[in-house]
């Protein structure tokens, strides 16, 4: 019952996307505006959250920030769909967008050297990893879906240009592909509970951080990148830059990345998946999640 429900919606879901770009964003406006009116679940972590990382804004303008987010929220049903099922062709046909910094990447994966590409969770990750991987080598780490028929059919959007796939919990696997000087994307924003992470600052606020990424960099020798995305009139922008932190311990390291991170979502504050529970293992999920 759960797979036919399941092909029902992805076969709707693939119908919306044939529709121009545009009309697409005005029904993702529409279907924003429905969420942002509604008890949801992934509607009150937001606020939950937001309120709690923009404590400096009064309510009007978190309450602003809030209702873009939700429209972003639903446009990312789109930027999936369109990052999973749209040719190469028409993504450049219809997407306009733009890559600064792609020539170092390239430069980096000619001499052979391993790249820890890290990102943030944008509400349209899915777009930018799909376009940066359309002009360079790039392999993914994910998180398996629980439904074995989705995880399927996330896999093979994802594996339309991302050169391979691994379950983050494979570090095996990863680290193999960074020693053999290839290109590995890797979010280390979100909670991935406190035994995988120390706990430092986030917004100025205690969170959960993970402390893979300098272990990984130890192992490997890799370069590290960061990808910024962001909408500028319509133009997806696509930042890659180089980053040279303080490797001398984990904490150093991870809160100068922390730091990095929260100035990049603060310039697009509504394009950030604030619906993650970015802080339950500091501040308690059943506490401020409720």
């Amino acid at each position: 019952m759960k797979n036919a429900l399941l092909i029902i919606l992805i076969s709707f879901w693939k119908i919306l996307i044939l529709f121009p770009i545009k009309f697409q964003y005005v029904l993702a406006t529409v279907i924003g505006s429905l969420i942002n009116s509604l008890p949801l679940k992934r509607n009150k972590i937001s606020k939950v959250n937001i309120e709690l990382c923009f404590k400096d804004l009064n309510k009007h303008d978190r309450n602003n920030i809030h209702k873009e987010n939700t429209i972003e929220f639903a446009k990312a049903i789109f930027y999936t769909g369109i990052a999973w099922f749209w040719s190469n062709e028409r993504i450049k046909k219809n997407i306009p967008y733009k890559i600064n910094g792609l020539q170092d990447i390239l430069r980096n994966q000619d001499a052979g050297n391993g790249i820890l590409l890290l990102f943030k969770h944008s509400l349209h990750l899915e777009l930018d990893s799909r376009i940066i991987a359309m002009h360079a080598d790039i392999y993914g780490i994910e998180r398996e879906h629980n439904s074995k028929m989705f995880e399927n059919i996330q896999r093979s959007g994802r594996l339309k240009s991302l050169r391979g796939i691994t379950d983050r919990d494979n570090t095996f696997t990863f680290i193999k592909w960074l020693k053999k000087g290839k290109t590995v994307l890797y979010a280390p924003d979100q909670d991935y509970g406190i035994k995988k992470s120390i706990e430092l600052n986030f917004f100025g606020i205690p969170a959960a951080t993970v402390t893979a990424p300098l272990k990984i960099i130890e192992k490997t020798g890799c370069k590290v990148f960061f990808i910024n995305s962001f909408f500028n009139e319509g133009e997806l922008i696509l930042d890659l830059e180089k980053l040279n932190l303080d490797q001398s311990s984990t904490e150093k390291f991870s809160k100068q990345l922390n730091l990095i991170i929260e100035n990049k979502i603060k310039l697009h504050p509504h394009e950030y998946l604030w619906q993650h529970r970015r802080f339950k293992s500091t501040l308690g999920k059943e506490k401020i999640y409720k």
